[in-house]
This record gives structure tokens, sequence and C-alpha cells, in this order.
């Protein structure tokens, strides 16, 4: 692995360090987009019974904060448990843009990679090009120079692509899997405005 990076020039290292960092968002997004830490199941039956049984607490609020982003939007819903069927669908709202925005980090850099790697690897490659041509003298060129700036070139196209296609991949995946998770939230959040306000058993 030492000898290709060598071989492939000083513009692998941006591709390199692109790599890590969609490794990272990768890793980072599958632990957070999990369903049982956005919207786990269940919990909408749970909070319901304990409004029935007991009201509004400030524990139960607390609680419900701490616990997950649809927790959170269930916290701020019923806040305004008192007021309008109106002002509590436009908390519940608010806080599902902020829940949203939530899920969403770290996508936009997540897809800027899987964008930018393949021109990462084309920069590779036209500086090899460079070195290729720039080695043509009148009376000849050096092989090793040939060889150098062939493995420059290739080097970078192929780790460009190795980078920009996984990362394409799972940007893809987890923008469907957020618009799911936010569709599933709103459809929660509703029930639990409809329950509340008795237009819903």
């Amino acid at each position: 692995m030492k000898e290709i990076i060598e071989a492939a020039g000083w513009p692998i290292w941006l591709i390199l360090f692109a790599s890590v960092l969609a490794l990272g968002i990768i890793a980072e997004r599958l632990w957070s987009l999990r369903q049982g830490l956005v919207a786990p199941r269940g919990l909408l039956s749970g909070v319901v019974q304990e409004f029935r049984q007991q009201g509004v607490t400030p524990e139960m609020l607390a609680r419900l904060a701490r616990s997950s982003p649809l927790g959170q939007i269930f916290a701020t819903g019923l806040k305004n448990v008192k007021s309008s069927r109106e002002v509590m669908k436009e908390s519940i709202e608010e806080a599902g843009r902020a829940a949203a925005h939530e899920l969403e980090r770290f996508l936009t850099t997540l897809g800027t990679i899987a964008s930018i790697s393949p021109l990462l690897g084309l920069l590779g490659t036209v500086i090899g090009m460079v070195e290729i041509f720039g080695a043509q003298t009148p009376s000849g060129s050096s092989p090793a120079v040939l060889a150098h700036g062939i493995s420059v070139a290739l080097y970078n196209t192929a780790f460009g692509l190795i980078v920009a296609i996984p990362s394409m991949i799972f940007y893809r995946h987890f923008r469907a899997k957020v618009d799911a998770l936010v569709m599933e939230m709103e459809q929660q959040a509703v029930k639990l405005v409809e329950i509340v306000h008795g237009e819903r058993q």
C-alpha cells in the first residue's frame, strides 16, 4: 500500500483525506440513524397511556426530550397541550423541522465528497500527464519518468472512483432513510395531536 501511495504522488493525499472523512461520516450516520434511536417503536402508545393516566408532568417532558428526536417532538407538543389544536400542531412542526435538520447532519459533506472525489482523481491524472509530457526531450524520454507519470495518472483516477462510488451510494441511502424517518415522525406527531384533542381514539 505504501508503494502505491508513493507511486501515485502527492494528489493521492487529498483523496485519502476525503476517504477517511467519508468513512467517519458513514459510520456516524449508520449509528445515529437507527430506527430505535430516532423513532422508537411503541413510543406513541406509551406516551398516550401515560398522558391519560397522569397527564403532562415535568418528569415526563424531561424524559421524552432526552429519549429521541421523536420524543423531543412529543415533548414540545405536550408542553402546549392546553393550547388550541393549531398552536400545538405549529409547535410540533417547528420541533419537527429542527429534528429533520439534525438527522441530515453531515449528509451535505458526504455528498460533496462523492462529487469531488472523481475531480480529485482527475486532478491527479492531469498532473501525471503533465509529468509525462514534461519528461519529453529532443533526445527521447526516460522510461522511469514515463512510468511514474502513468502511475500518478492511473492510481489517482482509480482511488478517486473508489472513494466516490461508495460515498454516493451511502449518501443516497441516508437521504432516503432520513426522508422515511421524517415522514414517520410526522405521522406519529399528527396522531398524538388528534388523540390529545379527542379527535382520535
